[in-house]
């Protein structure tokens, strides 16, 4: 469906200030939103708001559906004398600019589980009927998530498929003895899902008052360890044996890479979720429904088909395209919810079919300027090339911040570059790009707030292909000062951005 003009900021919250070592759903996120509501943005995008493991990537989480815990503010427990503040002095004395997650998580995941064992003691009747009410309406996924948790935390964080065969098998009497047995545990992840759902949608509520509505992200696989493969098999294409992935997700061969991407995700097993008139998507979009207004869809392409490689392969290579029922699968949805509030991440190896599919649906595809430069005038991310149902980024969370691109560029992008200038901003790179999203006729423009900052390659959130030293930038409260937000304001202001109805 096609977005009224409007424009707004990609910040995940991890990257928020915080005093307890990782962004959170305090004062801070509020004050974000303070912020975006000055500078008259309307839309405030975020990364997967899932639970992550490994890697502490958000595109790798253990639910599809579930919130991230980290993300949990402790000032906010402590003012329902769920925690004291004097048990928050182990977090203050992490680094504001960067988070270090195997520090932070031990910790703050210790302080949230005595939150959680205190409950009982300290819950009005309110609370009680509130945590009953988000049991009942969740219950399609929190029970599954806070038993899968309890499960891989008593199996020492293994992969379920290293657990004993008859629980990762979910045999019926492993799975009633190992419920009672962990019970206190299941209880906890429960309430800490109850407890983010709760500072979320009070932070959602905030930021709609202020007609600002969020851009949540859903990737289009979910990781081999998660609640979702393990709760519903079927649903992918394992190994019947060893329960491993059957066929992995990736991307063939391409100019970057000889040998393609190979992630390793459990591609899915379309004619069981077809049969269930894709009952597991659904669930998953009224999920993130209830989070965030309008969903980017990750590796859009995967829904009209997707390159799948045989189990045993090391490298993508020995793909190949599998089609996908994305028309189908939109149906169910469109008429589940009746309306698409969704936009789709097309970039890549897109064909026609691709383009058929996002036109059919009317979803706005994304528009990079990082990639505008290279190659000829037909060049689809040049600002002339641009239709209105579209969304224009500086850059994404993939890519360098707009100073560091510059910096690397080749030196034929950079002349062209200034010749579609004409002359860089005297504020910086980073002005001049931002100028040009915001005056193009994509009817949404989105900034990463690295950009409006004007920070080089040490702030970028994400480098593909690099498994450390990811998702954890974090910027300093000081940062966004008047001399900014005027700045931006006036922009939007002049861009015909800022005045947009989001209801």
């Amino acid at each position: 469906m096609p977005f009224p003009r409007a424009s707004g900021i990609l910040l995940h919250p991890t990257s928020l200030p915080s005093r307890f070592g990782i962004g959170d759903l305090g004062p801070e996120a509020y004050r974000f939103v303070d912020f975006l509501a000055a500078t008259r943005q309307h839309l405030w995008q975020v990364l997967p708001l899932g639970p992550t493991g490994h890697g502490n990537s958000p595109y790798l989480c253990y639910s599809a559906m579930a919130g991230n815990p980290l993300l949990i503010s402790l000032e906010e427990l402590c003012e329902h004398s769920l925690l004291y503040p004097d048990e928050l002095h182990e977090l203050e004395h992490f680094s504001p600019h960067q988070v270090d997650f195997d520090q932070v998580m031990p910790i703050k995941m210790r302080l949230l589980e005595r939150a959680a064992t205190r409950f009982d003691d300290v819950a009005s009747a309110e609370d009680r009927a509130a945590l009953a009410q988000f049991s009942e309406e969740c219950h399609f996924w929190v029970d599954e998530f806070a038993f899968f948790m309890a499960l891989k935390n008593a199996h020492g964080g293994a992969g379920w498929t290293e657990w004993p065969r008859d629980i990762a098998r979910r045999e019926p009497e492993a799975m009633a003895e190992w419920r009672e047995k962990l019970a206190s545990d299941i209880f906890c992840h429960k309430f800490l899902q109850f407890e983010f759902h709760r500072q979320w949608q009070a932070l959602r509520q905030y930021a709609r008052d202020r007609q600002i509505q969020i851009i949540g992200d859903i990737p289009i696989y979910v990781a081999h360890d998660s609640v979702d493969v393990w709760a519903y098999p079927e649903n992918f294409m394992l190994d019947e044996e060893t329960l491993a992935p059957a066929q992995m997700a990736g991307v063939p061969p391409d100019y970057f890479s000889e040998t393609g991407q190979l992630w390793g995700n459990p591609t899915y097993n379309w004619e069981v979720l077809k049969k269930s008139g894709f009952n597991w998507w659904i669930q998953r979009i009224n999920a993130l429904l209830g989070y965030v207004d309008i969903i980017r869809v990750d590796h859009f392409r995967g829904l009209q088909a997707y390159w799948s490689v045989p189990a045993g392969e090391t490298t993508a290579i020995h793909g190949q395209w599998v089609e996908a029922p994305g028309t189908e699968l939109f149906e169910a949805i469109r008429q589940t919810f009746g309306k698409l509030p969704v936009m789709a991440e097309d970039l890549g190896m897109i064909t026609p079919e691709v383009e058929a599919l996002r036109d059919e649906f009317e979803f706005p595809g994304m528009k990079i300027l990082h990639f505008a430069f290279g190659g000829g005038s037909d060049n689809p991310y040049l600002p002339f090339n641009y239709v209105e149902n579209s969304v224009v980024y500086t850059g994404t969370h993939d890519n360098d911040t707009t100073v560091g691109w510059f910096e690397k560029m080749p030196d034929y992008e950079r002349d062209r570059l200034q010749q579609y200038l004409g002359c860089i901003s005297p504020e910086g790179i980073h002005w001049s790009l931002i100028r040009l999203a915001l005056l193009s006729v994509s009817n949404q423009a989105i900034i990463p707030l690295q950009d409006l900052l004007g920070y080089g390659s040490d702030c970028r959130m994400n480098t593909p292909g690099l498994s450390d030293g990811n998702w954890g930038w974090r910027y300093e409260a000081k940062v966004l000062t008047d001399e900014v937000s005027d700045r931006l304001r006036s922009l939007t202001e002049l861009s015909n951005r800022a005045t947009a109805s989001m209801d």
